[in-house]
């Protein structure tokens, strides 16, 4: 079926959807997000929720394996200081893409605008955390990242928009890191749930390839840029059109399966 469907979708559609693959890398390497972006369009090319999904997942794990990359080449992630929350991250990912595989696809079709949605609304209403600079005499909590991981792994697995940008604001809360470094924890942690869900996906067939792999290679080349833009200075300007666009294809969606579906 998979295969099938990826015959379904038009050139133009095509077309979008790669684009939109580059702008939610872009953005997602930035900031976190891009779920938010790829979820919907996906939707909206009229795919079935479960494949949406499945094929988010595929996509989304090559943006976050490049994000993430990039972080570490640059020494703003150190591996060692977060095998719990690595661990909890995959067990949580691994539990929540199960139980999203079993969920009617009628209860997804409903749930992901409204999730989309919530997440846009949370983002641009949010206060973006100040820079401060890392206090490196003080240890990373241990005990806190068990919590963090298992829950916002689980989420990702679920569902999955807006995981990046939750797993930057808790990482500042929690611990002391800089902006920076919380983005590099925040798009390595993406990259572990993306690839723990992404499993899950596949053994259920729930992937469709060759439409992932064209909006994944897109996406690495958006999460590319992204993370250098982040490294950089940050890009705040996209943040309003970004929410506007989420928004809009959110209400899209609610429409379309809230009010004209029943």
């Amino acid at each position: 079926m998979p295969f099938m469907f990826e015959l379904a979708v038009d050139p133009l559609s095509l077309i979008v959807l790669i684009a939109v693959a580059f702008t939610a890398g872009f953005i997602d390497a930035i900031a976190g997000g891009g779920g938010l972006l790829t979820i919907p369009a996906l939707l909206t090319v009229g795919l079935p929720p479960h494949l949406v999904l499945g094929t988010n997942k595929l996509c989304a794990t090559f943006g976050s394996a490049t994000a993430s990359y990039t972080f570490y080449r640059r020494r703003l992630f150190e591996p060692r200081l977060w095998r719990r929350a690595l661990i909890g991250t995959a067990i949580g990912a691994t539990l929540g893409a199960g139980i999203a595989h079993r969920l009617p696809a009628s209860w997804l079709n409903q749930m992901l605008p409204l999730v989309v949605c919530a997440c846009g609304l949370y983002l641009l209403f949010s206060r973006i955390p100040t820079d401060t600079p890392m206090a490196k005499e003080q240890p990373i909590a241990q005990h806190r990242q068990w919590p963090q991981g298992l829950g916002l792994g689980f989420y990702d697995g679920v569902a999955g928009p807006g995981t990046g940008a939750f797993w930057t604001v808790s990482s500042l809360l929690i611990y002391p890191l800089d902006l920076l470094r919380a983005s590099g924890v925040a798009r390595t942690m993406n990259f572990v749930s993306n690839s723990a869900a992404l499993v899950v996906f596949i053994i259920g067939g729930q992937v469709a390839w060759m439409l992932g792999i064209g909006m994944g290679l897109a996406l690495m080349a958006g999460s590319f840029f992204g993370a250098r833009t982040a490294i950089h200075g940050g890009a705040k300007f996209i943040r309003p059109v970004f929410i506007l666009v989420v928004l809009a294809l959110s209400l899209r969606l609610a429409w379309q399966h809230w009010i004209v579906a029943p």
